[in-house]
C-alpha cells in the first residue's frame, strides 16, 4: 500500500508541475482575423492585368477575406486572346462571368482607373450580386460616355496606336520599355476605349459606393478629380490617400488599410 501511495503522490506532483508550467508559459498571439469577411473582386486598369494585385491578395486573405483578381480578355496573361472586336462590353462580360461561375454574392467590387468603366457596366448587369462599389482612382462614367469621349487627345500622351509589333487596332502604352519581360503592361484593343457604355438600370444607381482618390505628394490637381467630384455630387463618400496612381503596387499595406476602412 505504501508503494502505491508513493506512486500516486509522484503522479500527482507531475500533473501539478505540468499544469503549472502551461499556465506560466507565454501565450501564442492569435492571428487577427476579420470578424466580417468580405468577398472582394478587383478589376484592373488599362493595359494591366490581375497580376497587379499579387501583393494585395495575401494581405487581405490573411485577414480572412476572399479575393478574386481576374484578368480581362486580351490583357495580362490573356494578351494572346486580343482581337479587334474586344471592346468594353467584352470586359464587362468577363467580370460578370466570374460572378456567375464562382457563384459570387455580396461582392465588394473594386475598379481601378479604366476599371471604373467596367465595374459600372457590371453593376448595370448584376446589381443584386454587389454589396458595394469602390471606384479606386477610377473613371466614373455617365450613360453614353467612353474613355475617348472623356479623355480625348490626352490618350495620345499615354499610348500610340500600333507600332513595336502591335497591330493598328491596339493602343501601346508609352512607358513600357522594349524587351521588358512579364509581368508588364501590354497593348490594349482600341475598341475598349471607343465603345460607349450603356447605363440605364435604376438598381445599379442605388448601390452603395465610395470613391478612393489617390493624390501624389505636393500635387493640388489630380487627373481623376473630375470623377471624385461626380461621386460627391451623387452623395458618395470620397476618401483621399497620398500616393501614386498605383498604390497597390508601391504601398500595398497602406492601400489595404485604406480600402478596408472605406468598405466598413
Amino acid at each position: 500500500m505504501s508503494r502505491i501511495r508513493t506512486q500516486s503522490c509522484w503522479l500527482l506532483a507531475v500533473v501539478i508541475a505540468v499544469v503549472g508550467a502551461a499556465a506560466c508559459a507565454p501565450e501564442t498571439p492569435e492571428k487577427t482575423v476579420e470578424k466580417n469577411p468580405l468577398t472582394i473582386v478587383f478589376v484592373h486598369g488599362a493595359w494591366g492585368g490581375g497580376w497587379q494585385y499579387k501583393k494585395v491578395q495575401p494581405l487581405l486573405e490573411e485577414a480572412g477575406h476572399t479575393v478574386y483578381r481576374p484578368t480581362m480578355t486580351g490583357l495580362g496573361e490573356r494578351v494572346h486572346l486580343a482581337r479587334p472586336d474586344v471592346g468594353l462590353s467584352t470586359h464587362i462580360e468577363d467580370i460578370v462571368k466570374v460572378f456567375e461561375f464562382e457563384d459570387l454574392h455580396e461582392v465588394v467590387l473594386v475598379g481601378h482607373s479604366y476599371g471604373g468603366m467596367v465595374i459600372a457596366g457590371v453593376a448595370e448587369m448584376v446589381p443584386e450580386r454587389i454589396a458595394k462599389l469602390v471606384y479606386f482612382d477610377a473613371i466614373l462614367p455617365e450613360d453614353g460616355e467612353s474613355v475617348v469621349s472623356l479623355f480625348g487627345d490626352a490618350i495620345e500622351t499615354m499610348a500610340t496606336a500600333g507600332g513595336g509589333g502591335a497591330e493598328p487596332w491596339q493602343l501601346v502604352p508609352k512607358w513600357v520599355e522594349k524587351g521588358k519581360l512579364p509581368p508588364v503592361d501590354v497593348p490594349q484593343p482600341l475598341l475598349t476605349f471607343t465603345e460607349p457604355i450603356v447605363l440605364a438600370n435604376p438598381e445599379a444607381m442605388r448601390l452603395p459606393a465610395v470613391f478612393l482618390l489617390t493624390v501624389e505628394a505636393g500635387k493640388e490637381v489630380d487627373d481623376f478629380d473630375v470623377f471624385a467630384d461626380r461621386a460627391r455630387d451623387r452623395g458618395w463618400e470620397v476618401i483621399t490617400m497620398e500616393g501614386s496612381h498605383n498604390p497597390h503596387w508601391y504601398q500595398p499595406e497602406n492601400f489595404v488599410k485604406v480600402l478596408l476602412q472605406a468598405v466598413h
